[in-house]
């Protein structure tokens, strides 16, 4: 080793070992743009339903170029991914791993998540221009991040809704069933709000987000399907607007990144009728550095706040929570913004985030 710090005693060992890991992390970045690129490409999904094949019948299974297929079977079989038959020439996916890389696999589908490595590389020059100017980004700088978002969310919230989140309220499926009014706050795509207007047809519901575009798609199906019960708004949420009153207002990943994020809760807190409930969902962090060291999804959860979560809160001059903001301080901002009675809720589905219960 050349480095030397004269003001630090040098470990040979520690540095061999650091070096070792950094090779890893290098191979483990390589695989995870990989592997996101596979996802989109479908490729896990043919090799799932597939094992055993070469790559020209694998090409034409999932409909890519055989040639760049060889490449990409070159890094999941050197990582460990995929299984290799030289004889045969012939490659595998174990159902091991099927279970955490197909689409079949979801909620447990960690090839989604992959997804934000390759969109943190993608503004990473945006991102150090920011690093020096103290400037913030805006939503129009991210190619795919709700496309993302969308999809991650619709594994881990969506999709166990009904039978893992909404339980968390006594009496709330109860209530949707026979007819209440149910707004979603922040609602991205509408994913959430169109799964429950399918499920609860006596219940209506309400979508509003800054950006319309996020949710036009969702409207148009929405509307294909006949569900009379939706409807989706643009609205700024971090204004002192009316928009009416709700029995159920939800926030799914929606408060940190806000211009006002107290603003934001206080609208929801003034839109509940009594006895109304709030339903919040959000990084179930610590504000604490220290206290995130032993969370295995730290550092990527650093990443996202980093490149996604702060610069788009300060580049609408908001206060730049990031991702990390803690559970600490969503539960005082919503004491503070006059919400009675919080609680706090981990769920076996979902470790990354943690869900609030909130009443008036």
């Amino acid at each position: 080793m050349t480095y030397q710090n004269p003001n630090l005693a040098f470990n040979e060992a520690k540095a061999e070992a650091f070096a070792e890991r950094f090779v890893g992390t290098l191979n483990e970045a390589a695989l995870a743009i990989m592997t996101s690129l596979g996802h989109r490409a479908g490729l896990f999904d043919a090799l799932g339903a597939n094992p055993g094949l070469n790559s020209q019948v694998l090409s034409q299974k999932a409909a890519v170029n055989e040639r760049y297929l060889r490449e990409w079977l070159g890094v999941m079989v050197t990582a460990g991914v995929v299984d290799y038959d030289p004889r045969a020439r012939s490659y595998t996916l174990p159902p091991e791993h099927a279970a955490f890389l197909t689409r079949s696999a979801s909620p447990d589908n960690m090839a989604v998540t992959t997804q934000f490595i390759s969109i943190a590389a993608s503004i990473e020059n945006e991102l150090l221009e920011r690093f020096r100017s103290g400037e913030g980004l805006c939503y129009h700088h991210f190619d795919r991040f709700h496309e993302v978002m969308a999809e991650d969310s619709a594994q881990l919230v969506v999709a166990n809704l009904v039978s893992a989140i909404l339980p968390v309220v006594p009496g709330l499926i109860q209530r949707l069933e026979d007819g209440i009014d149910v707004a979603d706050f922040g609602c991205g795509r509408g994913l959430a709000m169109m799964a429950l207007a399918s499920v609860y047809p006596n219940s209506r519901f309400h979508g509003f987000d800054l950006c319309e575009d996020a949710f036009a798609q969702t409207a148009a199906e929405a509307r294909t399907k006949g569900l009379e019960n939706l409807h989706f708004e643009a609205r700024d949420l971090s204004a002192a607007i009316e928009l009416g009153r709700f029995d159920l207002v939800t926030a799914f990943d929606a408060v940190h990144d806000q211009a006002d994020p107290k603003a934001f809760l206080r609208l929801v807190r003034q839109s509940m009728r009594p006895g109304g409930v709030f339903l919040m969902q959000d990084i179930g962090g610590s504000r604490d550095l220290e206290k995130n060291i032993a969370n295995p999804f730290a550092p990527l959860l650093y990443t996202i706040s980093s490149m996604h979560c702060t610069p788009v809160s300060i580049g609408q001059g908001g206060p730049g929570l990031g991702a990390m903001w803690g559970v600490e301080t969503a539960e005082e901002y919503l004491a503070e913004t006059g919400f009675a009675s919080v609680e706090t809720h981990r769920l076996p589905h979902d470790p990354i985030n943690a869900y609030f219960i909130a009443r008036i």
